[in-house]
Formats: structure tokens, sequence, C-alpha cells
């Protein structure tokens, strides 16, 4: 598929437990806002043996009846949408990310698994997914919060060029809904260092609004409210999820372990907030 990244289709991870539900309500409400098209992504295990090919046969007719019942449900309530359904051999996290690669968006349940069941599962998604794919990732965590008024997103900043990358993603989110955003710059002291509070407060504040002002010009109508915090990132930006439609925040890089390359930051937030968390790549990701 070519063409922009805004043309490009919006992809759900799809399987059989019921906490996929909310993330397949969730992308496909998404897909009709951007008007583009919505593909259900289930994966069969590989079958790397001839005389398994009975049990890769069954694995294959489950997977397209689950693709079945999810598609009629988004048709359901999405009459008229463009749906697509994809039966892929492997596991769930290479095939999302190997979709990721012609997609605008790429949205997944979640499971909550521990931190040692994330390394150890083969079938661990949320997390190798947020880390590695070729476009941002929201991780739905339950049934979205709609009822605060004014809605609005929280997105977390830092300088990085991975959280300029995210705010620009959160700026354009929260125009398309019509909602406010919350920005957050979390300020987290050194026990091995001694600073000045007040200077340090003032530099963060200066920078979040630097930061603030290079995306705002481009979205005069949102309403955007600035705050630094002292305390602990994860901690602070959890809290802040709490009503909020969507917290976003960037993606460390490449290299290292999966966790370790998504960040610890936006790691420790697929088990910490409130509401579903969008990790965007930056820049110098492949």
């Amino acid at each position: 598929m070519t063409g922009s990244r805004q043309s490009r289709p919006v992809v759900v991870g799809v399987d059989q437990r019921d906490s996929a539900q909310p993330a397949l309500v969730w992308a496909a409400d998404e897909a009709e806002r951007r008007g583009v098209q919505l593909r259900l992504a289930y994966a069969t295990a590989p079958n790397h043996h001839r005389s398994h090919r009975a049990v890769g046969s069954g694995r294959r007719k489950a997977g397209r009846r689950v693709l079945d019942e999810a598609a009629a449900l988004v048709s359901g309530g999405h009459p008229g949408i463009d749906l697509v359904t994809v039966l892929a051999e492997g596991h769930p996290a290479q095939v999302l990310c190997h979709e990721s690669h012609d997609a605008c968006l790429v949205v997944l349940g979640s499971r909550r698994l521990s931190r040692l069941e994330e390394f150890l599962s083969t079938n661990s998604v949320a997390v190798p997914v947020s880390a590695q794919a070729a476009c941002p990732v929201v991780v739905v965590l339950g049934p979205e919060n709609s009822t605060e008024q004014p809605p609005y997103f929280v997105a977390g900043v830092d300088g990085s060029p991975a959280s300029r990358a995210a705010l620009a993603y959160a700026f354009a989110a929260a125009a398309a809904r019509g909602a406010g955003l919350r920005t957050l710059w979390v300020w987290q002291p050194s026990l091995l260092e001694s600073t000045d509070e007040v200077v340090v407060l003032q530099k963060c504040r200066r920078l979040l609004h630097d930061a603030v002002a290079e995306q705002a010009e481009n979205f005069p109508d949102t309403t955007v409210t600035r705050q630094v915090v002292r305390g602990h990132p994860v901690e602070e930006l959890a809290e802040a999820s709490e009503k909020a439609l969507a917290l976003v925040v960037g993606r460390r890089g490449r290299g290292g372990f999966t966790g370790m390359r998504l960040g610890s930051v936006p790691h420790g937030l697929l088990h910490r907030a409130h509401c579903p968390v969008t990790t965007v790549p930056g820049p110098d990701t492949d």
C-alpha cells in the first residue's frame, strides 16, 4: 500500500480474549473518524512440521472464525466501514509489526501481563509491538473515558526527539476530536547530584513552553495547558491519565532488549495508566 501515512489503514490485533473487544471498538471508531480502512489482523502459530498439517488447518479455521465474529461486531456498529481481515502465520507481535509498516496506527488490547510474563511469553504483544512498530501504537486498557467534559488528551514531554514526535501526534489527535491537550513535564530529581530546584523547574517550564509553542501554531483552536511537576514520570503521568481520552508518550528508539528499547516510562505506563496509551516512535526509529 502506498500513499501518505494518513491514508493508510488502522490495524487492530484480534484474538479470542474478551479483553480484545475494547481495542476492537476503539480501533473501529478511530478508523471511521479518520476515514481510512480498518484491518483486523489475527496470527496463527507457525507450523514447522509437515506432519502437523491437520493442526495448522485447525488453527486457521479457528482464526478465521474469530475474524468473522470480530468483523460482524465492527460492521454492526459501523455500517459501511472499509473493513479487511488478515489471517497470517507467525507470532502475534511479529505479524503486527509487519503490518505496522503500511499502517497509520496499530491498536492492541492488553492482558496486563507482569513484567516477567512479558519477557518469557512468546504471546506477549503490547510491549514488543509498542517497542518495534513502524507507526504509533495504541494499547487500549479498557473502555474509553468519554464522560469528562471538556475531553482532553495528555502528552508527556521531556524535550527528546521522541517526545517532540509524541507532542505533534497528540496535537493532531486532540484537534481531530475537538479535545483539549494537557502537556506534562515531569522532573525527577537525581539522588546523586545536588541541584537548585527552583532553577531547574524554571528551566523545565521554559523548555516545555518552547516545545508546545513549536506545535501550537499549527493547531490554533486546540486548548493547551502546560504543567511542570516534580516526581516520578510514570506515577505522575499515570495519575494525569485518570480521566483522559488517551495518554501520548514517545518511544526511546533503536537497540537493546525490547523493554529497554521501549523505554522505562512508556513501559511502566502500560501497567499503570487509566486510559489508552499511545506510543509514538521518534524520528530516529527505523
